[in-house]
């Protein structure tokens, strides 16, 4: 199997994502992905993506944060490695994608990418934070990784450089803290979110399992099915959930995108 390092993004969630031997790379050397991810004097991406074949419809996916940290799911990461195992190894359009959290059952039609994602961990949590002189009300839920989730009216207007550490890290969330969505209406069926994520300690242009945590939040307080979400990137993200938010699955569906095969010079 032939090496690749490219550069993909899922709805403006970029990463770097390797097969054959860089996979292995990114695997083992954070350090490595940590210095490969860092804006302006790396490549620049949200995390890393390692995909090996694990059968003729499977793929094994290991992921890291920007800053080298390893984490048990990324959805958008997990939609790019669906189309990389369908257009690099030559696996059919339903592959299943084994990350860290679950496996993963993929359909893959061109650069739209829809998963099959199961039940959370458990039903959302409410919670009432104070952070930045301001008081946040919403839900903890965990997809993967844990999500706070909170309702606001005033999205365009948050300083998200400054309340998402604060909120990342609040105390209440545990010692990991958790990835903060930030949600607002914004027509029948479509929210804009805006998502602050671990490991990056940035804002980022979406957050695929953000996305699915706010749509489980909603759902579950009786809202409809299918939510369409506006992302910072200018693409939506669908989630749909057929059955119960809580105890069932949920699909999210998006574009994922190649942008450039890098072939970067040996390290001396």
């Amino acid at each position: 199997m032939r090496d690749h390092l490219l550069k993909v993004e899922g709805a403006g969630n970029d990463f770097l994502l390797g097969t054959g031997g860089w996979a292995d790379r990114l695997t083992r050397d954070p350090g490595l992905v940590a210095r490969l991810c860092r804006r302006h004097r790396g490549v620049g991406a949200d995390g890393a993506l390692a995909v090996v074949a694990a059968g003729e419809r499977e793929v094994r996916l290991h992921y890291r944060n920007a800053d080298g940290s390893e984490a048990a799911f990324c959805a958008n990461g997990t939609r790019c490695a669906a189309r990389a195992a369908v257009e690099l190894l030559g696996m059919p359009p339903r592959p299943t994608i084994l990350t860290a959290w679950a496996p993963i059952p993929a359909v893959v039609e061109g650069e739209a990418v829809t998963l099959e994602l199961p039940p959370p961990g458990g039903a959302p949590r409410p919670v009432e934070l104070e952070a930045g002189g301001r008081t946040w009300a919403g839900w903890l839920l965990e997809v993967g990784v844990p999500h706070l989730v909170l309702p606001v009216q005033d999205l365009g207007r948050i300083d998200l450089a400054t309340a998402g550490p604060a909120l990342r890290g609040h105390p209440d969330l545990g010692a990991g803290g958790a990835n903060v969505n930030l949600v607002e209406p914004a027509g029948p069926g479509l929210l804009a979110i805006r998502s602050f994520e671990r490991g990056v300690e940035a804002e980022t242009l979406s957050c695929g399992s953000g996305v699915v945590a706010a749509a489980l939040c909603w759902l579950a307080d009786g809202h409809r099915k299918r939510l369409a979400f506006a992302t910072r990137s200018g693409d939506e993200l669908v989630v749909e959930v057929p059955g119960d938010p809580v105890t069932g699955p949920a699909r999210l569906t998006g574009p994922a995108r190649f942008v450039a095969e890098i072939r970067p010079l040996e390290e001396r």
